[in-house]
C-alpha cells in the first residue's frame, strides 16, 4: 500500500470542488484531508493511474500535485484522521432509499485521532 499526497488548485472551485473531493476519496482504500485542498490517499495504484482518473474531471487551468510520501509529517494547526473508503451498503429492504452501513462489532476501539500540533 502506498501513501500519496494529493493537492490541487481549481480555477473554478465553485463548479467542481465536490466532484474532485469524491474522486480523490474513491482513488484509494483510505484517505485523510488535513487541509482544504490537501489530501493523503492510501492506494495500490500508481501516481499515473490516479492522475488519469482525476484529469478526466479537471480543466486545463487546474493544478494538480500527486506525490508518493512517507508517513512522517509535521502538522501545525491541523491533524490527520484516516477514513476508510465506504463499501457498498446493505439495503434496508422494500422500496426505500435508505442504505444501512454495517456497524463495527461492539468493543472494537476506534482509531484514535492524533493531537493537534503545538506551535513553537
Amino acid at each position: 500500500m502506498r501513501t500519496y499526497l494529493i493537492s490541487y488548485d481549481l480555477a473554478k472551485p465553485h463548479l467542481i470542488k465536490h466532484v474532485v473531493a469524491q474522486a480523490i476519496m474513491a482513488a484509494g482504500q483510505s484517505w485523510a484531508r488535513p487541509l482544504e485542498q490537501t489530501w493523503y490517499v492510501r492506494s495500490e495504484e500508481s501516481e499515473e493511474a490516479i492522475e488519469a482518473k482525476l484529469m478526466r474531471i479537471l480543466e486545463a487551468e487546474d493544478g494538480l500535485l500527486i506525490q508518493r510520501v512517507k508517513d512522517d509529517a509535521v502538522l501545525t494547526n491541523t491533524s490527520i484522521r484516516w477514513f476508510k473508503q465506504r463499501q457498498a451498503g446493505v439495503e434496508a429492504g422494500g422500496d426505500t432509499n435508505i442504505i444501512a452501513f454495517p456497524a463495527p462489532p461492539p468493543g472494537t476501539p476506534d482509531e484514535p485521532e492524533l493531537p493537534f500540533a503545538k506551535a513553537s
